[in-house]
């Protein structure tokens, strides 16, 4: 998991927003807790040695101290820059920067990397981005590339020998239009993402206010399902007790992080315009997890049918409800079903008394 500084901060920063990201990383989940310094971390210009510099305002003590202060609490830490000739806030990009700027990353001890797209000087994705790839792959430093792209050029198509993810869409906004609509655009590429290589439908918008709880935790679910990048997108100052039970909830991030790596789809849909849907994907150990989607306007009872979750007819399996985290009494042999409030979900893991078709 990872938080972004920009959306709050408008490039604005300091080491002590981090006392307050400890909070997630203090359950002791199997994940990663990232924070990224987003675009304005830098000057408005390059040094005389055409070296980019950390505005000394925002972060005096420099990017490296930062680094070393980050990897001492036990986090990991990203940074941001552009496959353009300045980033979208007009700081200096890397376009014809690469080799210089990643090697300057990885003296940092940069983990993370997103590059945007801005002032790109109308250069095709598929020519800009293999250049950092090649930069950060020769700096000697493992550092993770995210793509950001936002979609233009299929990059699901392409990306998978470039970087580690790429953006499927453009940007997200804090409505229900927005998160359902992304949602249904990263699913068309769901066969191209696998470990390695991820869709990122953008980050999280829980916490931000434009949804309600339900619409939230539906959001999460999704995200968690498409082993989308999770990318906490709030004011983690002042999260709500709702938003941190759904941004902690380490049986549906376990989904996220299932070592299968495989990205959960929709498979079923029913009632007016499809808005009854089921969503689901394999996890290791011949486990499924399975999203009941309400994007109707009302509640209404979701029923996951055996044939569109690849299930064997009669094939018997022990349900757990990731939400109320509990087991559901008795076990489910054709088919499974609930009533989901609008804009809700419910989300489970299945698993078999009988064994399911192979893992691929």
């Amino acid at each position: 998991m990872a938080w972004l500084e920009l959306l709050k901060w408008d490039g604005i920063a300091g080491i002590s927003l981090l006392v307050i990201s400890m909070k997630l990383s203090s359950r002791k989940q199997s994940y990663s807790i990232l924070w990224d310094a987003d675009d304005c971390w830098s000057a408005a210009t390059r040094d005389a040695k055409g070296q980019l510099v950390p505005d000394p305002k925002t972060f005096p003590s420099g990017i490296k101290a930062l680094a070393d202060y980050i990897h001492g609490k036990g986090l990991k830490l990203g940074i941001y820059s552009d496959a353009g000739i300045f980033t979208c806030q007009v700081r200096p990009g890397s376009l014809h920067h690469e080799e210089d700027d990643a090697d300057l990353f990885a003296s940092w001890g940069v983990d993370y990397l997103k590059y945007d797209n801005c002032f790109n000087l109308g250069i095709k994705p598929k020519e800009r981005y293999p250049p950092m790839r090649d930069a950060l792959n020769a700096s000697g430093r493992t550092i993770f590339y995210s793509l950001c792209e936002w979609g233009v050029d299929d990059p699901a198509l392409w990306a998978g020998k470039v970087g580690n993810s790429w953006r499927t869409t453009d940007d997200i906004n804090d409505s229900w239009v927005s998160m359902t609509t992304i949602a249904d655009l990263n699913d068309k590429w769901a066969a191209y993402a696998g470990p390695g290589g991820w869709n990122d439908p953008d980050m999280l918008e829980v916490g931000n206010g434009g949804m309600t709880y339900q619409e939230y935790r539906a959001h999460f679910s999704i995200w968690a399902l498409m082993k989308a990048p999770l990318l906490i997108g709030c004011d983690v100052r002042n999260m709500t007790a709702e938003t941190y039970e759904i941004l902690t909830n380490k049986e549906v991030i376990a989904v996220n992080q299932d070592s299968l790596g495989v990205q959960g789809r929709k498979v079923q849909a029913s009632g007016t315009d499809g808005c009854l849907q089921v969503w689901a994907g394999p996890l290791s150990g011949h486990r499924m997890a399975v999203v009941l989607w309400n994007r109707c306007s009302k509640a209404a009872t979701i029923t996951a049918r055996w044939d569109a979750l690849g299930l064997e007819s009669g094939t018997s399996v022990a349900v757990r409800d990731l939400w109320q985290h509990k087991d559901i009494t008795g076990d489910s042999v054709a088919s499974f079903g609930t009533r989901v409030d609008a804009h809700d979900c419910a989300m489970y893991t299945f698993t078999p008394k009988t064994v399911l078709p192979a893992e691929s």
